[in-house]
């Protein structure tokens, strides 16, 4: 499967089911977790993302409207990814610590 520029789409690293995150409603868009400056395709590239309904995407409980559930999402995103690699990989790529505890 390709983006729309012909980069390589990545499944999700954190939800293997393509309903929201939230309320398993099936109707739903795709949220990179790291967007804006190059972070979105990075996003995708890294599987750095999920799946949520409208409201809980871009409503005033979104990750878009919503800082602490935008951090919570980025945490999220962290933890995981740093089951397979280390945090010096994390920081390499996102260039910010979203967790408080350090390894």
């Amino acid at each position: 499967m390709h983006g729309k520029r012909g980069d390589a789409k990545v499944n999700s690293i954190i939800q293997h089911e393509k309903e929201c995150y939230i309320c398993q409603n099936p109707n739903v868009e795709e949220h990179h977790i790291f967007f804006g400056r190059g972070y979105r395709k990075l996003s995708e590239q890294m599987g750095l993302k999920i799946w949520l309904c409208a409201e809980h995407h871009r409503g005033d409980d979104g990750p878009h409207q919503n800082r602490e559930i935008d951090l919570f999402y980025k945490r999220l995103a962290q933890v995981i990814y740093e089951k397979t690699h280390s945090r010096a990989e994390f920081m390499a790529l996102i260039g910010r610590n979203y967790l408080e505890d350090e390894k």
